[in-house]
Order: structure tokens, then C-alpha cells, then sequence
């Protein structure tokens, strides 16, 4: 079963709070201490393989959703064209094909396979460009490299060493409102949203990648000052169609489900409801009976991302609204500047 992200993760200080989440946190922090010594480990002593294909990794330093994803999609969309520093590239994605049965190294074809059988990104990412899954990454490349690919963007892997990279970019979320810090107070899984100490991960970045939702103009100061190190670029995920109009029941099974419903209403979507699930949540007949008939309650219509209706039985997909966004760079051209330096 799979659990949801907890948002207390996200807190930068919980010593304020009474109750169980500074007691849960405290139990774990040893946990963490041997899983940050663990990466630590794995990433001094594996040798990179070079695959035959410039690799470009896109990966974060936390658990959970921070834009991953439509930074790959956009990074595809640039090399792909004429307008990047040496446009016009066979691009070709790498994915582990989180929550998929296949271990490949197989391509992705959307007529045959399921998100069951790849995952819901790889399966989402592969309408527009050719799509590899492999748990082992290395061989994935290689597979790819061996079939055209002129460059591969790989989704996830900045604690995977064992694909050589041209180029390592970190996608940081840059969202902070309150007490939500996208890293918390800094403590690694499992008592806290990090894959490994900030240091450390910026340390081994090429460049840091900061998404903003639409409605945040600015990174925030303190963070922005906190990645200092990497070159900085700056992303906002902006929709790219409207929401459904008309109330709706909005649902989504990501890292930070809450975001999605915040996103919606800043888009101006009339939300009646919305509900979490787990990242990667499959959904059965049953929830997704049980979504429909709350939809029916406020005779509204039902939406969710993209990345969850890749994840919707056939049946289903015509009954729910996907609402797709997509990362844009503030600044195209510091971008560019950085493909080029790589060689890209």
C-alpha cells in the first residue's frame, strides 16, 4: 500500500507544535543518518558508464513532486528544436518507470502499454518523444543510444550514479508559503522530505532549476540565497489550457497533491472538492465510482493532472477532464547558454 507524502515533512520548524509529528521525526532521524551514509557511499565508489549519447539528468534533492517532470518535457522541447544552441536533436527519454512492472530496457508505446506496465510518466512523456524505462539506467541509456538518440534527458537519477552525465540539473521547488519549506528543516528520509544532505546535492549540480506556480512572481529571497552555488534558473509552471468550467471534483495521486488543488483555484477553477491520494496512487473501479458519485453531489465534473489520467482505466478517461501544464523558463537564453557550455 502505498502511503501519502507526509506534510509535516514540509515544515521547517515543528519544535513549535506539540503532538506526534516532532516525536515521529526524532524516532527516524537515526534511520536517516544510515540512509544519507548509504547514498553517500553508493555515489563515491560507483564508476559512471559513458553510454554513446550525452546524457542531461533531471533530478531534485527531495521526495515527492517539485516539477520534475514538465522541466524533462520542456528540456525535450528545446533540444529537439532549432532555436537551442544546436537545435534539431533526436531526443530521447530515460525513465525508471516508477510504479511499472516492466524492468526493460524497453521503448515506451502508448498503443500497447499501460501506465501498470511503465508508469504513469514515461507513459504521459512518450506522446510526444520516444520514451525508454530501465530500472537499471545504464543499460536504459545504452538501449537508447544504440537506437538514434542524438541526447538523452533522463527523468530523476541525481543520486544514480551510474550513468555518466554531460549535464546535472536539480529542479528545486520553489513554492514557499507560511511554514511550507520545500525542505523541510532539512532532514534527510525518512525524517524528512530530503534524498540526501543540500550540500551535498548541489555539490554534484550543474545547475539549480527553481519552479514557481503561475501566481509567484518572484523565487523567494531566503531560498534562492540558500542554493547559491549552481547557476539559478527560474521555471513557472503555467497551465496551458483553462480548468473545466462549471463546479468540479478535482483529485490527484502526486508527491504534493495539495498543490494541485491550490494551482486550480488560482487558475480559476470552481473547486467543490478536491481529494489526496498517494504519488502514483492507482485508481480502482471502486475510488473512482466513489469520486464520480461525490462529483454527483455538487452536479460537478471531475479533473485531475496528466500524469494521474495516464493512470485512469480506458473506461474512465472520458468521464475526467486532464488539466495539462507545462514548465516555461524565465529566462530562455541563460538556458540556452548552459545547453551550449555542456556541448548540447
Amino acid at each position: 500500500m502505498k502511503l501519502a507524502t507526509p506534510r509535516w515533512w514540509y515544515t521547517r520548524d515543528l519544535s513549535a507544535r506539540k503532538g506526534a509529528m516532532p516525536a515521529t521525526r526524532a524516532v527516524l532521524t537515526p534511520i536517516s543518518w544510515i540512509w544519507a551514509a548509504v547514498t553517500a557511499r553508493r555515489i563515491a565508489r560507483t564508476v559512471p558508464a559513458t553510454v554513446g549519447a550525452p546524457v542531461i539528468c533531471v533530478g531534485n534533492l527531495t521526495v515527492g513532486g517539485v516539477g520534475k517532470t514538465p522541466v524533462v518535457r520542456a528540456l525535450a522541447e528545446r533540444l529537439a528544436t532549432q532555436g537551442a544552441p544546436s537545435g534539431g536533436k533526436a531526443v530521447h527519454l530515460l525513465s525508471r518507470g516508477y510504479g511499472g512492472r516492466l524492468a526493460g530496457p524497453v521503448q515506451v508505446d502508448p498503443t500497447v502499454h499501460s501506465a501498470a506496465d511503465v508508469g504513469d510518466e514515461p507513459l504521459m512523456l512518450a506522446a510526444d518523444f520516444p520514451v525508454w524505462v530501465a530500472r537499471d539506467r545504464a543499460a536504459g541509456a545504452k538501449a537508447a543510444a544504440a537506437a538514434g538518440a542524438d541526447v538523452i534527458v533522463m527523468d530523476d537519477g541525481h543520486q544514480n550514479p551510474t550513468v555518466r552525465k554531460a549535464l546535472s540539473l536539480v529542479v528545486v521547488d520553489g513554492e514557499t508559503r507560511g511554514d511550507d519549506w520545500p525542505f523541510g528543516d532539512g532532514r534527510v528520509f525518512p525524517a524528512g522530505p530530503m534524498r540526501e544532505p543540500l550540500a551535498a546535492g548541489l555539490a554534484r549540480a550543474d545547475a539549480v532549476v527553481m519552479m514557481l506556480p503561475d501566481d509567484l512572481a518572484a523565487p523567494d529571497p531566503e531560498l534562492a540565497a540558500m542554493l547559491a552555488g549552481p547557476p539559478l534558473l527560474v521555471a513557472h509552471l503555467k497551465p496551458t489550457a483553462p480548468p473545466p468550467a462549471g463546479p468540479q471534483v478535482g483529485f490527484a495521486g502526486i508527491g504534493k497533491p495539495w498543490k494541485v488543488a491550490r494551482a486550480l483555484r488560482a487558475a480559476g477553477c470552481e473547486l467543490a472538492d478536491f481529494a489526496e491520494f498517494p504519488d502514483h496512487a492507482a485508481y480502482d473501479e471502486a475510488t473512482l465510482k466513489a469520486l464520480a458519485d461525490r462529483a454527483a453531489v455538487f452536479e460537478a465534473g471531475l479533473v485531475t493532472t496528466e500524469k494521474d489520467w495516464a493512470r485512469l482505466p480506458q473506461a474512465w478517461r472520458a468521464r475526467v477532464t486532464p488539466w495539462p501544464v507545462a514548465a516555461v523558463f524565465d529566462d530562455p537564453a541563460a538556458l540556452d547558454a548552459l545547453l551550449a557550455k555542456a556541448g548540447l
